[in-house]
């Protein structure tokens, strides 16, 4: 039998890796599953590990308020320290570009325990775009034994970079896996259905408002290279959208950080409860999430992540990066990049409400990321 700890602290993390925990665990004869989680975000990190009924082995609980890239590497490193001489795996898997995985990864490293990269490959070759998690995903996959690529694109990226093509499984993205699960969960949960749309109601936004086919526009920002001008510029767009289309909602779950939530305000002033069809809600656990996103017409975002996600239900997507790791998007034509520039924003979201023939091409171009067995693929390559 062989030890796998699964190492992960952010919630797309836990999202992307909580299937493959669920995948492992379907072999007891083969593998001892272990999970730490190091708590880089908090809430909503457990959010994600109630739905999917996980319970960490090990938590190192490292969030602080206020927190920089400095105190989340050290603690990290310095918290698997011990948490590797305890278990002494066969293996730590990491996922995709957090400091988490890269700090776990190096941890590991020092202990000369193999590690597995989930989600490994993905490149922009511009290591401020994004920041930090270019360089992450970089180093990361320098560290790693096994690199589980999600498209045979990122094995390209691999292979240019001289990984023994050996080393590398294409498995398609675990995300997809994640997300299949949940909205069969949904569907075929009429109870589960009903309080998600209590759930929304209490946020602030009531999702019975789209019933005689009023549509929605899907917003999320959270990336660091977006902070000050870049969420200005974004913030005036998605106000300038609100009052050219009153016959849609934009909803807006704000992230948590300052950074973001600090521009919204100078926008659209402090007071954002008398906004017509504009709803800023307060950050959603993942069900929420997925239950909103696959209401929605079109979804604005500068999530990675994300990117897979949408596509998989046939939602087109709106970029607010410069470059993106995901070109297989790109190419497929399920997003389009359109920066933080204001009117690349406010244009490109008016053709998807104006044009139904360009939104069609957008909503059913075929998904690159999968098709739900990524977790499958990676246990049968670990095995």
């Amino acid at each position: 039998m062989k030890k796998v700890l699964l190492v992960f602290g952010t919630r797309p993390e836990a999202i992307k890796m909580a299937p493959l925990v669920k995948e492992l665990q379907r072999h007891p004869d083969l593998f001892q599953t272990l999970v730490c989680v190091t708590g880089q975000h908090r809430e909503m990190l457990d959010q994600v590990l109630k739905i999917f009924s996980l319970a960490p082995d090990y938590d190192l609980n490292i969030m602080k308020q206020g927190q920089d890239l400095y105190d989340i590497t050290s603690k990290v490193l310095l918290g698997m320290r011990d948490v590797l001489q305890q278990v002494r795996p066969d293996v730590v898997l990491v996922h995709g570009d957090t400091t988490t995985s890269t700090a776990a990864a190096l941890a590991a490293f020092y202990q000369q325990i193999p590690v597995g990269h989930v989600e490994a490959g993905l490149r922009t070759n511009d290591i401020y775009s994004p920041w930090p998690e270019e360089m992450n995903r970089q180093l990361t996959s320098r560290i790693a034994t096994y690199d589980f690529a999600p498209t045979p694109l990122s094995r390209e990226n691999l292979l240019k970079e001289h990984v023994d093509e050996r080393k590398i499984t294409v498995t398609g993205n675990t995300v997809i896996d994640a997300l299949y699960w949940v909205v069969d969960r949904i569907k075929t949960t009429p109870e589960l259905n009903d309080s998600l749309i209590e759930t929304l109601q209490n946020s602030g936004y009531d999702t019975l408002r789209l019933k005689n086919g009023r549509r929605l526009v899907l917003i999320t920002g959270h990336r660091r290279e977006n902070f000050g001008e870049g969420f200005i510029s974004i913030c005036k767009a998605i106000k300038a959208l609100s009052e050219q289309y009153p016959d849609v909602d934009f909803v807006y779950p704000m992230h948590l950080n300052p950074n973001v939530r600090r521009p919204i305000h100078e926008v659209f002033g402090n007071d954002l409860s008398h906004l017509h069809n504009m709803f800023f809600i307060e950050p959603l656990e993942y069900l929420s999430f997925v239950f909103l996103m696959e209401k929605s017409t079109l979804v604005l975002t500068d999530s990675g992540g994300i990117q897979e996600e949408a596509p998989g239900l046939g939602k087109p997507v709106l970029v607010m990066r410069n470059t993106t790791e995901r070109p297989e998007a790109l190419d497929a034509g399920t997003v389009k990049l359109v920066g933080t520039d204001y009117d690349a924003i406010v244009g490109s979201v008016s053709i998807l409400l104006d044009n139904p023939e360009v939104y069609q091409q957008m909503s059913k171009a075929v998904n690159p990321y999968g098709d739900g067995q990524a977790c499958r693929r990676i246990v049968q390559a670990l095995k």
